[in-house]
């Protein structure tokens, strides 16, 4: 399953920080967002959600019929360069832009690039739906520096 939700780029320190924020026994909804407001400098009950799912993405979070629940597993480097790699639309494929680009390359450059990538049920979903994505593709591109998948370099990026 790829998750589509991409939270603004943080650092790897504050995935551990989110991660262990989550109860280990099941939470709901509510209370794990309570937690993460309460406990990161997260602001917003609807910044915490997008990072519940995000950590499920990460394989750091699960869900159960009970709720979330952190799992018990350390946010090695690795391990989390694949599961966003994996789990993250889209991720795969702004990588592959980058990859197959022979110079670094701004947001806008990688928008365009990918911007075939997007699911025509999204572009009749809202009308905003090409800034949405942009927004989006600009999050993954920061994601990718973060877990050591790409490089950024005077406000562009590259394949590392």
């Amino acid at each position: 399953m790829k998750f589509k939700i991409v939270p603004a780029p943080r650092s790897r320190g504050f995935v551990g920080e989110a991660q262990q924020a989550l109860p280990l026994v099941p939470g709901s909804e509510n209370d794990c967002c309570a937690r993460l407001v309460d406990r990161t400098d997260l602001d917003v009950r609807d910044e915490a959600r997008e990072w519940i799912t995000f950590l499920r993405a990460l394989g750091l979070a699960g869900e159960t019929e009970s709720g979330y629940r952190r799992l018990r597993r350390d946010p090695a480097p690795d391990d989390l360069a694949a599961a966003f790699r994996e789990r993250i639309f889209g991720a795969e494929a702004v990588l592959a832009v980058l990859d197959a680009a022979d110079e670094p390359l701004d947001v806008e450059a990688v928008y365009e690039r990918f911007r075939e990538e997007v699911p025509n049920w999204e572009r009749y979903r809202r009308a905003d739906w090409d800034e949405e994505w942009r927004e989006r593709v600009d999050r993954l591109l920061g994601w990718t520096v973060v877990f050591d998948l790409a490089e950024r370099v005077d406000g562009a990026y590259r394949i590392g």
